[in-house]
């Protein structure tokens, strides 16, 4: 798959998360963090279009199993991740964390989903983007609240129960992040939408909104 065509489809499918990877200065690093975002769009719309839970755990298996192994038996998005070096053992645990988090959610399961699928998923790209391993767990806490605004967007759990838990979260990671790279932060950057709340902002706002955390380096 070319890096334009996967370029397009996060553009349309997760743009917030787009916009963010125009920050990443290098044209290599980006269209790798690019297709791990094409990965986690494909993962969620395994979730989103199965019939049921057994639906959604067979989809989201072939994908698990296909990253351990580190082949791409036939499909474009894998096989460039196959060529890009990105699959692997922790992206197949990044995978497993989805699998077993597939049907209802408490709180405890809500913060244990965005830690191990989106704090693993921020993790991976900052080290796309040439993170140190001391960065890691800051990147973590980043993409872990990004994790608690997307469960809150797909209504997986009541806003109200989840407020309060991004906002936890946000301040641990916006005090973490600080001493991040910029050529890093990017893996982390979305995590400053959280402080628009439940309300879904334009594109214009989270230009400004990403913008104004790269210029003062506090998400």
């Amino acid at each position: 798959m070319a890096a334009q065509d996967l370029d397009a489809e996060v553009k349309r499918a997760d743009p917030d998360r787009w916009l963010a990877s125009r920050f990443i200065a290098d044209r290599r690093a980006r269209e790798g963090v690019i297709a791990l975002y094409a990965l986690d769009h494909q993962l969620a719309r395994a979730e989103a279009l199965a019939a049921n839970p057994l639906a959604a755990e067979i989809r989201l298996t072939w994908w698990r199993d296909m990253a351990a192994a580190g082949a791409a038996p036939g499909h474009p998005l894998a096989e460039t991740l196959q060529r890009r070096g990105l699959l692997g053992e922790a992206l197949a645990e990044l995978i497993e964390a989805r699998i077993q988090a597939l049907g209802p959610m408490d709180a405890e399961g809500a913060l244990a989903w965005a830690r191990q699928v989106q704090g693993a998923l921020a993790v991976l790209g900052g080290r796309i983007l040439g993170a140190a391993a001391e960065a890691e767990p800051a990147l973590a806490r980043a993409g872990a609240v990004w994790g608690l605004v997307l469960l809150r967007r797909r209504e997986r759990m009541a806003a109200a129960d989840l407020e309060p838990l991004i906002a936890e979260q946000l301040a641990l990671a916006s005090e973490a992040c600080r001493a991040l790279p910029s050529s890093v932060y990017p893996a982390a950057l979305c995590a400053t939408l959280a402080r628009a709340g439940a309300r879904r902002v334009g594109a214009f706002e989270t230009r400004l909104r990403l913008a104004w955390a790269v210029m003062t380096g506090r998400l």
